[in-house]
């Protein structure tokens, strides 16, 4: 079944995009929440008209975005301090919240959604992925360190 996404969907797609699911998958969660609309023959005409007409903010918020990760290539000493055992475990673990409040202390907003993180719990070196866009991703390399 072709859907038209209506927001961004983790490992589906992004806004406005056109994809391919099993009927039950579009039917029963992303169609009752909101999240897509059918993609019959008179929706493809209105997305195409809307992105037609939209054009030039897309490209400025690409470019926005382009610029933001110029700004977070730049940052290469980023540290997250966390509470630690004796062999170097982390009790609880690393995660997208506290990257975004070490980024937003160096004066770089990023929403945490757009962080993409895997589960951290021992201190180390780590490498993040922020996507801005769906044209742009960025890698954010991190280091934890005990406190």
């Amino acid at each position: 079944m072709k859907i038209i996404l209506k927001e961004d969907v983790q490992g589906l797609g992004y806004k406005d995009d056109v994809v391919e699911v099993k009927s039950g998958y579009g039917r029963n969660y992303l169609i009752p929440t909101g999240k897509a609309v059918i993609a019959s023959p008179s929706a493809l005409k209105v997305l195409a008209e809307n992105l037609r007409q939209r054009a030039h903010k897309l490209a400025k918020i690409k470019s926005d975005a382009e610029a933001l990760a110029a700004k977070i290539q730049e940052v290469n000493d980023l540290t997250i301090a966390t509470k630690t055992s004796e062999t170097g475990t982390i009790f609880g673990s690393v995660n997208a919240i506290q990257l975004s409040e070490a980024l937003a202390a160096k004066g770089i907003e990023v929403d945490r959604k757009l962080i993409v993180v895997a589960p951290v719990k021992e201190v180390g070196k780590y490498t993040a992925t922020v996507n801005l866009h769906k044209e742009v991703s960025v890698e954010l390399p991190f280091e934890v360190v005990s406190e």
